[in-house]
């Protein structure tokens, strides 16, 4: 890949959140790629670029938002093709991150962690934390509530969860 690529797409629908994941985990995003560019399923682009608290904040938010700077652009019409879907579709600009406030070595982990506590996303946190870290990890992370529900969780909590499973 060469220094400064643009990434652009229409992502298949049925796929895109995994292919989306998959770009997340490469190594060297910050450095070989300047900007992406793609057209999701209106729903999952909208779980792309919310901000918490939203009612679309959720795995997918988490995880762009610790690489990714994530930019809305505009709605597409199904109107716009042919066949005509039966979606409306987003465009999203995507800037990788140069740095970040958390020392994650593998987003594969914070990947794992938001599935253990979003597998039960209405139920509160108590029971799945202690899956993931001990007593005095628990007591480390300032506002960390186990009365909380997932998505009541700012993203920073996630990062600062997944920095201390990976000290384990």
């Amino acid at each position: 890949m060469l220094e400064d690529s643009i990434i652009f797409g229409n992502l298949p629908y049925n796929i895109s959140s995994q292919i989306f994941v998959n770009i997340l985990r490469l190594k060297k995003l910050p450095h070989k790629i300047s900007d992406l560019v793609f057209m999701f399923q209106k729903e999952v682009g909208e779980k792309i670029v919310c901000n918490y608290p939203s009612a679309n904040y959720g795995r997918l938010s988490i995880l762009s938002n610790l690489r990714l700077t994530c930019i809305k652009k505009f709605y597409v019409s199904p109107n716009c093709f042919f066949p005509k879907p039966k979606v409306n579709s987003i465009v999203i600009f995507l800037k990788p991150k140069k740095t970040t406030a958390y020392n994650i070595k593998k987003i594969e982990n914070l990947e794992k962690i938001t599935n253990i506590i979003f597998s039960n996303k209405r139920k509160m946190i108590n029971k799945n934390i202690k899956k993931l870290l001990n007593q005095n990890q628990i007591i480390k992370i300032k506002d960390l509530k186990l009365n909380l529900r997932p998505t009541d969780l700012k993203p920073s909590i996630y990062y600062k969860i997944t920095e201390l499973y990976e000290a384990k």
